[in-house]
């Protein structure tokens, strides 16, 4: 895999991460600012678009803003449930998003990702 290719959008205020150019893609809707499209014959990413970058990237005074991807996930089968959760974890998406769980109970678990922030020069 190639090195990513990071373009930011001051004016929508939208990070773009292509990690493979013209490969077609399924994309899922993690929340309703964050898509990742993903290759699933091959179990991989090939792009991330992060909508309002600047303010899921901006901390808070307890660290990290977490969102939750339990509903983007409720509508996939477990097979393609599966093959988000092992690319969310693996570079180079866990460089950009890192997945965690909120535990409610013993029992029951969130997914939830955070977006981590980008040191580049935003053009």
């Amino acid at each position: 895999m190639s090195q990513s290719n990071i373009k930011y959008d001051e004016i929508s205020d939208t990070l773009t991460v292509s990690f493979e150019a013209g490969v077609a893609a399924t994309g899922i809707e993690l929340t309703e600012h964050i898509l990742l499209r993903l290759s699933k014959h091959e179990r991989k990413a090939i792009s991330l678009v992060i909508l309002e970058y600047s303010v899921l990237a901006q901390k808070t005074e307890m660290g990290n803003r977490s969102f939750s991807i339990a509903s983007g996930l409720s509508q996939l089968s477990n097979e393609l449930r599966e093959i988000v959760f092992d690319i969310l974890l693996q570079k180079p998406v866990c460089d950009f998003l890192h997945l965690s769980a909120y535990t409610i109970s013993l029992i029951e678990t969130i997914p939830i990702i955070s977006v981590q922030p980008i040191p580049v020069a935003m053009s």
